[in-house]
């Protein structure tokens, strides 16, 4: 395509294309608005650079409604495509170079779209002729003006951040990612096994001695939150998961269906547990199925869909009674040892407050966080398994999953709490 000169000012040209998008709308009659801001911007390459600009003031708007970078990017591989991602990690690079300093999660998030869409991934500057290449920039524009407020989890970029220097990644959480990783690559079960289960140990002692800490030195901590996506297909049995991981780990989950996460609110320690288990036993859930599923199939069976349905149900339901136990277990046993370290502390210096204390104060303040900031969400009831064999081997796959302090279990579920007719587990939702 050649390229036309220049038709007047970029900034009004950028004003009538951004003008021309936000009219687009399904079944709007007329000529598609995209279509119109695109033929627009073709004609004025000198109107790119403003073009830019205003992608970053719309990229500025959806992090000041709640949007992380994570959140906007798993919206657009699922609404648009790789080179709209491209741009997108193009504009929030350039925005983020404004803020001297960023929350961990927000670098973490920027570095992963970086790679993700980077060179490395086969991806770069997208190119393609100027009108292709604004459709692409207007829809993704689109996108991003047109996100509702959220519930924020995290200062924006900009604000004021009261964190501790950055030292790095904790010595205690780069051992547990280091055993977790080990423990899904090793093609030995017996092996595999006991890394999880030393990584589960480290998890849960950190987690006790950080509000043990708080509590003695009155660190003022308080309960955070993240996001964590849960992607399409059978989302609804990961978000099960999800839930159970985080109530095992003393946390709230919030399932947004609509836009394909859930948001945790827990304390530090705890999310960081959280993101960390839910990944792994979603891996060892996943390749449990695809096994699974591929002796079903070579004996002819042919309903994958509701096969693997019923399998993520069935393991997200027997995990989280095993998760359950596994956790009253371990903060039985720390309570005593912390009963007997107490008596020797108090006979001392007077002590703390002891370890019961201390985590029924912590689960309260997660409550409280939980409803101020979803005052509105509802439990649900999610049914409709329907796959008597995918049942049976999701609940064998989560009892030979590798469990915080928990082995591998053998029990199978409570009579009438789920089953292969109808799981009857309840989840908060947030509604859409």
């Amino acid at each position: 395509m050649s390229e036309k000169r220049a038709t007047g000012d970029p900034v009004r040209t950028v004003e009538r294309a951004v003008a021309a998008m936000l009219s687009t709308g399904v079944g709007a009659p007329g000529p598609d608005g995209i279509d119109t801001g695109a033929s627009l911007l073709a004609a004025d390459p000198a109107a790119d650079p403003e073009l830019r600009r205003c992608g970053e003031r719309f990229l500025r708007l959806a992090w000041e409604r709640g949007w992380q970078p994570a959140d906007a990017a798993r919206l657009v591989r699922r609404d648009l495509g790789a080179p709209h991602l491209r741009i997108l990690a193009e504009l929030a690079a350039g925005e983020a170079r404004r803020y001297e300093r960023l929350a961990p999660r927000w670098t973490a998030q920027l570095a992963e779209l970086d790679q993700e869409s980077g060179p490395e991934a086969g991806g770069g500057p997208y190119r393609a002729d100027r009108f292709s290449y604004a459709t692409t920039v207007l829809e993704l524009y689109l996108l991003l003006a047109r996100l509702p407020a959220i519930e924020p989890v995290g200062p924006v970029p900009g604000a004021p951040l009261h964190l501790p220097p950055a030292d790095g990644e904790p010595r205690m959480l780069t051992r547990i990612r280091a055993l977790l990783a080990k423990a899904e690559a090793t093609g030995y079960p017996q092996e595999a096994e006991a890394l999880t289960a030393k990584a589960q140990e480290l998890m849960a002692r950190h987690s006790i001695d950080e509000a043990l800490l708080a509590d003695r030195t009155h660190r003022g901590d308080v309960p955070g939150a993240c996001r964590i996506g849960v992607d399409a297909p059978y989302e609804t049995a990961k978000a099960i998961l999800l839930d159970a991981v985080a109530a095992a780990n003393r946390c709230r989950a919030v399932w947004n269906s609509a836009y394909g996460f859930s948001t945790v609110v827990g304390f530090e320690p705890d999310l960081e547990a959280v993101e960390l288990l839910h990944t792994s036993l979603l891996v060892q859930g996943t390749s449990a199925m695809t096994r699974a599923e591929a002796a079903q199939r070579a004996g002819g069976r042919k309903r994958t869909k509701t096969f693997r349905q019923s399998f993520l149900m069935a393991y997200a339901h027997r995990l989280g009674e095993r998760l359950a136990a596994a956790t009253e277990q371990a903060t039985e046993q720390a309570a005593d040892e912390a009963a007997e370290r107490r008596a020797e502390e108090t006979a001392a210096s007077g002590g703390g407050s002891g370890l019961l204390p201390v985590l029924a104060a912590r689960e309260a303040a997660v409550a409280d966080r939980t409803d101020r900031m979803f005052p509105e969400t509802v439990a649900t009831r999610v049914r409709g398994v329907t796959d008597a064999e995918g049942w049976t081997h999701g609940i064998s796959a989560a009892d030979a999953a590798h469990v915080p302090g928990g082995g591998t279990g053998s029990a199978r579920g409570r009579g009438g709490e789920g089953g292969a007719d109808g799981t009857d587990r309840r989840g908060r939702i947030r509604p859409a």
